[in-house]
């Protein structure tokens, strides 16, 4: 069975927009590139230097409205979009940029939760996982989550990096203390992911409208879905490389 590279994906700002990518570099030890490299850190946020866990965070768990930003990162310059909002332009790192931004996000933020505040950095992707990470999915597991609800999920509801296709359903999580080969990069597969609220969203509308934790949970006894690994040998990938398990 061969398996290919279908999809990759970065998140600029974290649970704030995806942006689809045809390649990208890899680099040994880190995150895919400019993946979640900022955070909107909320007012009741306990933050340490450098990583922070993600309830921390302004995020789709707590506001599905986010789940349908999409983003174009261009240099130090972020777009975001929204179906029901305006297009935004802006430096995250500006802070004469913040209010705009934070005036942009109010519809999104419901007014019962702690509300977005600031931007942050960690000079690495604030990702869920506390090691540097880029999660590894399956369009096959996608397909198989999508017929036990009787419905068609997009990928962007798990807001991963990269997408596998050729897999069987769930193959991912035997792949875990292996390594896969992607273009020129390696990465080695650590472990699964768990999965939260903000998967429920629909990432056209930002609506809630599909119990995918109640079908993982009732279907496989667990919420994982996706897997987090780390890039041991840097290099090129890109859309249409084939993937080899090691």
């Amino acid at each position: 069975m061969t398996l290919t590279l279908a999809q990759i994906c970065r998140h600029p700002i974290k649970a704030h927009g995806r942006e689809d990518l045809a390649s990208v570099l890899l680099e040994a030890g880190a995150c895919l590139p400019d993946d979640r490299r900022w955070a909107v850190a909320h007012e009741a946020a306990k933050l340490v230097e450098g990583w922070n866990p993600c309830n921390n965070f302004h995020r789709g768990a707590k506001a599905p409205g986010l789940m349908a930003i999409t983003s174009v990162l261009e240099g130090d310059r972020i777009t975001l979009r929204h179906p029901d909002l305006p297009d935004l332009s802006f430096k995250p790192d500006a802070p004469e940029d913040l209010p705009a931004f934070l005036a942009w996000l109010a519809p999104l933020a419901p007014s019962d939760r702690a509300q977005p505040a600031r931007i942050v950095s960690a000079g690495r992707g604030m990702t869920d996982s506390a090691f540097p990470s880029i999660s590894v999915l399956s369009l096959a597991s996608l397909d198989a989550l999508g017929r036990k609800l009787g419905q068609t999920l997009s990928p962007h509801r798990f807001r991963g990096n990269l997408w596998i296709d050729g897999a069987a359903p769930f193959a991912e999580f035997d792949w875990i203390g292996r390594e896969i080969a992607i273009g020129d990069a390696v990465l080695r597969v650590e472990e699964r992911i768990t999965r939260c609220k903000a998967t429920m969203a629909n990432p056209d509308s930002g609506r809630i409208d599909a119990d995918t934790l109640g079908a993982l949970e009732s279907a496989y006894g667990h919420r994982d879905f996706g897997v987090y690994a780390v890039v041991v040998k840097g290099g090129a990938i890109a859309v249409s490389n084939e993937v080899t398990l090691r």
